[in-house]
């Protein structure tokens, strides 16, 4: 069955009598791209992961107006999948952000590592990603967006409270492919680092943190290859223990 177009709104644009406004990018989106009219049916995603079914009203200016149809629901994903990936330059970073949110992590921390070549992305840029993250889950009909934390130090992360599996791609380290404590767990911080990897005194400060070392490949790869690697073996190692378990 074909699937309804979605369209990523905000959870403020709703009034109270049901309507959703859809404006900006969306809404050219909705009229020019998709050439939708009134009376289409929709979908709609807003920041807190709730989807809406509607009924495209009218357009008035540059806004379309949505009717919305019963209630709104929100779809329970079986893992929590946190991603903290050193940051690097340009496009590279842009494309490991956008096909983190395509395969369902959940957040995504920007890691400033001793290797790391950009150190402060700015807000402009952190803008961007989040508008890549919600662009990615309207195309790849995520349940949820993925959240993009503020840049962090290795430090801070070290030391935020350990609550599920925390695993750190080395070249070396155990296969990710088959790690029995995946099966075992529902919330996994996944680090990935620069070009070059973690230095020595970052790898012996992240195992003391409780982070095992998981290996990949055993050729070298980019860094938004192994983020990308990383997180589709992760993610379909979870589905598959939650397929089994249910």
């Amino acid at each position: 069955m074909k699937q309804l177009p979605r369209f990523i709104i905000r959870r403020e644009d709703i009034d109270e009598n049901h309507v959703a406004r859809i404006d900006g990018d969306e809404m050219r989106h909705l009229r020019d791209a998709a050439r939708l009219r009134p009376g289409s049916a929709i979908r709609l995603l807003d920041q807190f992961n709730r989807e809406y079914v509607g009924r495209i009203e009218r357009f008035s200016g540059d806004a379309a107006f949505v009717r919305l149809l019963g209630d709104a629901c929100q779809a329970v994903i079986p893992y929590r999948l946190t991603i903290a990936a050193a940051l690097i330059k340009g496009p590279r970073m842009d494309f490991l952000v956008e096909k983190a949110a395509e395969l369902g992590v959940h957040e995504l921390v920007p890691l400033m590592t001793a290797r790391s070549v950009l150190h402060d992305p700015g807000r402009e840029r952190l803008a961007r990603w989040e508008r890549l993250a919600a662009a990615a889950a309207k195309q790849s009909l995520g349940a949820r967006q993925m959240i993009i934390r503020p840049p962090t130090t290795l430090a801070e992360l070290n030391e935020a409270p350990a609550t599920g599996l925390r695993l750190v791609c080395e070249i070396g380290g155990a296969p990710l492919i088959g790690l029995r404590q995946l099966r075992a767990t529902r919330d996994i911080l996944l680090a990935c680092g620069p070009e070059g990897g973690f230095n020595a005194e970052e790898g012996a400060m992240m195992r003391a943190a409780g982070f095992i070392p998981v290996g990949l490949a055993p050729n070298r790869l980019r860094a938004e290859t192994a983020v990308i690697a990383a997180a589709s073996i992760v993610v379909a190692q979870l589905w598959e223990a939650a397929r089994d378990q249910a």
